[in-house]
């Protein structure tokens, strides 16, 4: 499946800048770029928090590490983080699930701007940015809607980059360069960004490609199950059909840089009770084009609109940070085709909220409030009459935290979010293919409202570290997606499909993310250590078990460390998923995958990394339960990967 071309633009007051293929920038909401995982996170939180000081469970992809990172879509690179799962809606098109939800409740971010794609639209539509564009990936594991709205009831994924520079590059430019060839697909990928200042003006360019053969599989591509059930033989292709890819984008931008902010997306105040007024603007254009067999295209859809939103600082004083800020967009959302199963939609938000933090070392608190107003206007297919709904919503949270030993943080949080409807959930009614169903919108449903109780502990002395979230979360009218027993014939596909419709009922969703590692071996600038993961979510309406639950998972790592040289061994299991929603989803057998890595800087500057990977060395038939392909399209099988990378 192919990655579809984005056009997306940038519009500040002070600067322009435009992206001619590929995705689009916003202004970045912080002037600090950090490059170590346990640093100040920026979202969440426009005055940042420290990652080891945070009540919400977090999770950073700093620039080294996507320097070396497999060549991939967000969903696929991300999949396997603590909480964190991919909808593996081919190698094109893959979005993150968090803790069991995806779609509408996970928000996507560039730079703390919404992508104003239609990737939450369906499953088999691409994230508007890639994260080779990214210097920096920040997850929010939870709820994290008080700075961003309703969209972000379920978690945020925040792609960082430098399109926007917010401080001038030391020595004058700086970058990075890498390519990689991976055996699997018979793939090649390369990345370039380059960040250059002169005077107070900083521009930056980047650019990506990645193309790819469809992937070997270690099995056929029909699962047993599925076989079973149709009634059919499974037939071995030896690779997946419909997975090749063929991706370019590329982008510039730039900057005026001065001594208290830059381009206006940032000005700080010399004194005063606010240190610092922070800004951002993104409009964009996208649209996404489905092509029949015969090359022609099909359905079409179209997004177009624009983000902003403004943070005023608070100074710090005496432990105590806060922001207050204001987010605005409007975008009108459009299909046209055959399969068009969501009419036109005119969608606006405004949200004003606060977030406040009081931190006294040993001890704190954070609070926080948020109200948004969500206007939708569609007028339904075949109809003739325009449909309007509004939705007031308010959502606040509340934590308390402890350090009461050298290295031990708890924390324990309490927040109630709401969402409002989307507009597939609304106003769907068609088939729509990328789920083999009939999808039926509800315009009648309310607001989804969430209460979530999370505990955390954070834990770094000595030869151990490790981090510890435990979540319990009450749905008051989740909104789910039920068949009803009917059949539709659809004459373009000569098929029947299942008829689903949206509705509304309680549920609780549960469960944990745990990581720890120990420096078994140390000496001078080398370190053995032993690493696990374990995450685990159970998730139940009043009607059974939600659709689509990732399985618990278990991962073991024995990792080398020094100047030159790192290598690492990993284990890491996937249970089996029984507990279904009807009788369209199968269950998923478990599976093990083996893993391998190495890297290697030969100089002594080190600014060169050659770095090597084996995945899955079993060939493991594996499944990715949240996916709706699983039972047509297992993950790849046996894969060595092989690349260079050159920060300057």
């Amino acid at each position: 499946m192919r990655r579809l071309p984005v056009s997306r633009s940038l519009l500040l007051a002070a600067v322009g800048s435009s992206v001619l293929a590929g995705a689009g920038a916003a202004a970045a909401q912080s002037t600090q770029t950090p490059t170590q995982v346990d640093d100040i996170i920026v979202t969440g939180a426009p005055y940042g928090v420290s990652q080891r000081a945070a009540v919400i469970a977090t999770d950073v992809l700093d620039e080294e590490t996507l320097a070396t990172a497999p060549a991939a879509s967000l969903g696929d690179l991300l999949n396997g983080r603590p909480g964190v799962r991919s909808t593996d809606f081919a190698p094109g098109a893959s979005r993150p699930v968090i803790r069991g939800l995806s779609g509408p409740r996970v928000q996507v971010l560039t730079n703390g701007i919404g992508l104003i794609d239609a990737s939450s639209v369906s499953p088999d539509h691409a994230v508007a940015a890639d994260p080779a564009e990214s210097n920096r990936i920040e997850i929010i594991r939870g709820p994290a809607t008080l700075v961003y709205g309703g969209s972000a009831i379920g978690g945020v994924v925040n792609i960082l980059d430098d399109r926007i520079p917010t401080k001038m590059p030391e020595g004058g430019i700086d970058g990075v360069v890498s390519a990689q060839a991976s055996s699997v697909d018979d793939g090649r990928g390369g990345f370039a960004r380059v960040t250059a200042g002169a005077g107070n003006f900083a521009f930056n360019v980047d650019a990506v490609k990645r193309k790819t053969d469809d992937y070997d599989i270690p099995a056929p591509a029909m699962s047993q199950r599925l076989a079973d059930r149709e009634g059919v033989e499974r037939e071995d292709t030896g690779s997946q059909p419909n997975s090749y890819t063929d991706l370019e984008a590329w982008g510039v931008g730039g900057s005026y840089i001065g001594d208290k902010g830059f381009a206006r997306g940032e000005y700080r105040f010399d004194d005063g009770p606010f240190s610092a007024v922070r800004g951002s603007y993104g409009h964009a254009k996208y649209t996404h084009t489905e092509f029949e067999d015969v090359g022609e295209p099909g359905t079409v859809f179209n997004s177009d609109g624009w983000e902003g939103r403004a943070d005023l600082v608070q100074r710090e004083r005496n432990g105590w940070n806060g922001a207050v800020g204001v987010q605005a967009l409007s975008r009108t959302f459009e299909a046209i085709g055959e399969e068009a199963f969501v009419p036109t939609v005119d969608i606006d938000e405004l949200g004003i909220y606060t977030v406040q933090r009081l931190d006294r070392g040993n001890h704190g608190f954070e609070g926080g409030l948020r109200y948004d107003r969500r206007e939708l206007k569609g007028t339904p297919i075949g109809g003739d009459s325009e449909l309007n709904r509004e939705f007031d919503n308010w959502s606040a949270s509340a934590a308390a935290f402890l350090r009461p030993a050298k290295g031990l943080f708890l924390g324990l949080s309490v927040a109630h979010n709401e969402r409002a409807p989307s507009e597939v959930e609304l106003f769907a009614d068609g088939v729509h293919i990328a789920t083999a169903a009939y999808e039926t919108g509800d315009v009648n449903l309310d607001t989804e409202k969430v209460t979530t109780l999370e505990g955390t502990a954070h834990y770094d002395r000595g030869r151990f570290s490790g981090d510890l979230h435990v979540y319990h979360s009450w749905y008051d009218g989740f909104i789910d997606e039920r068949p009803t027993g009917e059949e539709f014939y659809f004459d373009e596909e000569d098929e029947y499909f299942p008829v689903y419709q949206f509705t509304q009922t309680d549920a609780k969703f549960y469960g944990f993310e745990a990581e720890g590692s120990y420096a078994v071996w140390q000496d001078g600038d080398r370190t053995l250590s032993l690493e696990g993961a374990a995450d685990y979510v159970h998730a139940e309406t009043d009607f059974g078990p939600a659709a689509r639950i990732p399985p618990y998972s278990v991962t073991g790592r024995l990792a080398f460390t020094s100047t030159r040289f790192d290598a690492s061994a990993e284990v890491r299991h996937i249970g089996e998923q029984d507990r279904v929603a009807n009788e369209f989803e199968l269950p998923t057998d478990d599976y093990t995958l083996l893993n391998l890595s190495a890297a290697v800087r030969p100089f002594a500057q080190q600014d060169v990394t050659l770095f090597a990977e084996a995945r899955n060395l079993t060939d493991e038939e594996a499944r990715e339960h949240a996916s709706f392909l699983k039972d047509i399209a297992p993950l790849p099988g046996r894969n060595l990967r092989v690349g260079v990378a050159y920060r300057f």
